[in-house]
């Protein structure tokens, strides 16, 4: 299904409870929105496929096709048992093919595995069928594990060498331990694509860390993107209250949670009397208050050559600029690798934004994460796949 949003629609999503929730679009804008899928549960990751097709994961543990028509599958078989809890944030999370997929066919995607009590960050691959996740096999599982069910991390990005980065989190309660390399908490992790570590990894020598380690001092990365054209690493990540960051990934350095941070903890007192430290990598930028940044990617394409170079951050909450916007995306206009501006981009879409990624025609394609806001009895979830294109 594809539906262009009028103001007529809008109204009727506003006042009857239908379950379109973007508002009505300036005409003066210089895009439009279209509503490509919708019905989703929990949507976390979008993924572009060759011919046309990508694959979308659901939290609760669901691999969907979905067409470039908009018709979305039933759910593949074969995924593995994931940890999913509707008040946590555990589930299945990102999902990304491998750089040779069409020779090779493999997905790799990260999930929360374990008991509650027990669990921790998985990474696995798996060939994909025509309606199926064959041959799955377990390439890292992060240690140790937590009883928490936050703060999971879960990205995955492919650098060239087809070595990959995998985000994992701090665990919420385990914070300390993002300082520590004898665990994975609160880390980038980097792995070989058979799941092996790489013989040039930052902290191989060093005795006692865990040799898969790329970076740490992290708390919870959920948005993580390369330039293609720089070669720059870029992450978004949760702060506390406050202290979102986004930050240039480079191997072997210390991010500083909770050592540094410009966040309050949930106490509102301080996590830490400092908001930087010798040694630590500072954020590029930090949002206070938070918007609970999601998906991230750098935008290289034909359609918007105005932003050409620049970053595209999904936000979850509002943040002090945006008063009274549900979800967006934070457009973060860099110069020289270097942050001069930002502002916020399609504030209309009215939800909290979970993925943003960039098509090969430089179309803007976003997953929403809502939540039941529908009158009906009972309430629907409202998430979908939206594509943002150049108006005619």
């Amino acid at each position: 299904m594809r539906m262009m949003i009028t103001g007529f629609t809008a109204f009727l999503i506003a006042v009857l409870g239908w379950s379109l929730p973007l508002t009505a679009q300036s005409e003066d804008a210089p895009y439009q929105i279209e509503v490509v899928a919708e019905g989703l549960v929990y949507p976390w990751s979008l993924a572009f496929l060759p011919g046309g097709e990508m694959l979308v994961t659901e939290r609760p543990g669901r691999v969907r096709r979905l067409s470039a028509a908009g018709e979305l599958s039933e759910p593949l078989s074969g995924v593995p048992e994931v940890l999913f809890v509707s008040k946590s944030q555990a589930g299945l999370f990102d999902i990304v093919p491998h750089p040779n997929f069409a020779e090779n066919g493999f997905v790799y995607f990260a999930y929360s595995y374990g008991p509650q009590e027990e669990n921790a960050l998985r990474l696995s691959r798996a060939r994909l069928a025509n309606d199926a996740l064959e041959n799955v096999e377990v390439l890292f599982t992060a240690e140790p594990t937590r009883t928490t069910g936050a703060h999971f991390g879960g990205r995955i990005l492919f650098l060239p060498d087809n070595t990959l980065l995998l985000t994992v989190g701090d665990g919420f309660d385990y914070r300390e331990q993002a300082q520590v390399l004898e665990n994975h908490i609160g880390t980038f992790v980097r792995l070989n694509d058979d799941g092996s570590i790489p013989a040039d990894n930052p902290f191989i020598e060093v005795e006692g860390a865990r040799p898969e380690i790329w970076s740490y001092g992290h708390r919870n990365p959920q948005g993580l993107a390369r330039d293609p054209v720089s070669g720059a690493i870029y992450s978004t990540e949760h702060g506390p209250q406050g202290g979102d960051e986004l930050n240039l990934i480079r191997a072997g350095e210390n991010y500083g949670w909770p050592v540094a941070t410009h966040g309050l903890d949930y106490s509102n007192q301080l996590v830490t009397p400092f908001t930087t430290y010798e040694g630590m990598v500072d954020p590029m930028l930090s949002w206070v208050p938070s918007i609970a940044p999601s998906g991230l990617a750098v935008y290289r394409g034909a359609m918007f050559p105005e932003w050409e170079g620049d970053l595209l951050a999904g936000a979850l909450i509002p943040g002090d600029a945006s008063e009274g916007v549900t979800g967006h995306i934070r457009l973060i206009e860099l110069d020289d690798g270097e942050v001069v501006d930002e502002e916020i981009l399609f504030a209309e879409i009215g939800e909290r934004v979970r993925e943003v990624r960039i098509a090969d025609d430089g179309s803007i394609w976003i997953l929403t994460d809502a939540k039941a806001r529908s009158i009906l009895n009972p309430p629907t979830l409202t998430s979908q796949v939206l594509r943002i294109s150049r108006r005619p």
